[in-house]
């Protein structure tokens, strides 16, 4: 891990980019079931085509790839492919005994290529954000409308499952922790809880990055909170900063991070879709589009990260980034105990 010093530097600088989309750029690949399976998984007895963060054991030089298009196209902080690295998404795959390496290996891969740009420039240092996604299961809601009161998962098997993964990302070299894509913050909290069982055992600080995400114009979580609510459940936690992500297109989630950017101390991120989906489930909205909507964020000075989710590509990070260097940071006020 590098110094967290150097990341609240960053931070207090200038707004720092995130990557955009992987599954949007490994989609070009139209890798088959095969190419999944790789020579190592050849015999699997299950379906392994769609699982992405696979291919970072069976088509690294893919993952690899993504990880240079997108900082060179100007992004600071590129996310690990590990969106679905638990025990209890992996249960899909039949692959929970490989979670530990997946999540390793992912880690791995993004900091050998940060590493390798930031030598280039040691101006602009790059950070590894370790995805944690929210896995498939929920702990608030029931998946069986005839047993409301059924849950899928427990709040402490969430907790193991966070906590294996969690552990992984940072031994193979992550900066950054990103829980991510929270459409239920009480999985969110399992999280939470378990990145704060590492720091203790460790005794290290990790600065941990939160992002909800707004399910429609609603706007509340998957599991019933606004924006204000969602922010007052997470914030006692010692979190680098708080924001949403997916779902909504950069427009749409304007009033949202307005309602977070008035109310907390933590630094702001936000990662929308490239724009709404279409009839077909494609996004769009060109990267000069995106940019523009984008722009009033920073006019507002709502964010300290932005980068892209679903649709986005190196070109939208690029107009994003481009944009961003213009203007300055939100303005917070933050303990550097935390980073230290």
């Amino acid at each position: 891990m590098r110094s967290n010093n150097k990341l609240f530097s960053e931070l207090s600088n200038r707004i720092l980019v995130l990557d955009g989309a992987m599954g949007t750029m490994l989609q070009r690949y139209n890798f088959t079931d095969e190419d999944y399976r790789g020579e190592r998984f050849k015999e699997w007895p299950h379906s392994l085509k769609g699982n992405n963060d696979l291919l970072s054991l069976t088509q690294p030089q893919a993952i690899e790839a993504v990880h240079r298009q997108y900082l060179e196209a100007g992004a600071d902080i590129i996310e690990t492919n590990t969106f679905s690295g638990t025990t209890i998404a992996m249960a899909d795959y039949h692959m929970e005994d490989l979670v530990y390496e997946l999540n390793y290996e992912s880690a791995r891969i993004a900091r050998k290529v940060c590493d390798e740009f930031s030598q280039k420039t040691p101006s602009q240092p790059r950070f590894v954000a370790g995805s944690i996604g929210p896995t498939n299961k929920t702990a608030s809601l029931s998946p069986d409308v005839d047993d409301p009161g059924f849950r899928a998962v427990t709040f402490d098997e969430l907790r193991v499952a966070y906590k294996q993964q969690a552990e992984a990302l940072l031994d193979g070299g992550a900066d950054i922790l990103l829980v991510e894509t929270v459409f239920d913050t009480l999985n969110a909290k399992a999280a939470l809880f378990a990145i704060a069982e590492i720091k203790e055992e460790r005794g290290v600080e990790i600065p941990v990055m939160l992002s909800g995400t707004i399910t429609d114009a609603s706007g509340r979580t998957l599991s019933g909170q606004t924006a204000e609510a969602f922010l007052i459940s997470v914030s006692h936690s010692d979190l680098l900063s708080v924001g949403f992500n997916c779902a909504l297109g950069a427009k749409q989630l304007t009033p949202y991070l307005e309602s977070l950017a008035a109310n907390s101390d933590f630094c702001i991120s936000a990662y929308p879709n490239a724009g709404l989906p279409n009839a077909f489930g494609q996004y769009d909205e060109s990267p000069e589009d995106m940019a523009a909507q984008i722009r009033e964020y920073l006019e507002k000075g709502l964010v300290n990260i932005i980068g892209g989710c679903c649709g986005t590509t190196p070109e939208h990070i690029a107009a994003i980034a481009d944009l961003a260097r213009n203007y300055q940071p939100r303005k917070i006020e933050l303990s550097t105990e935390l980073y230290k």
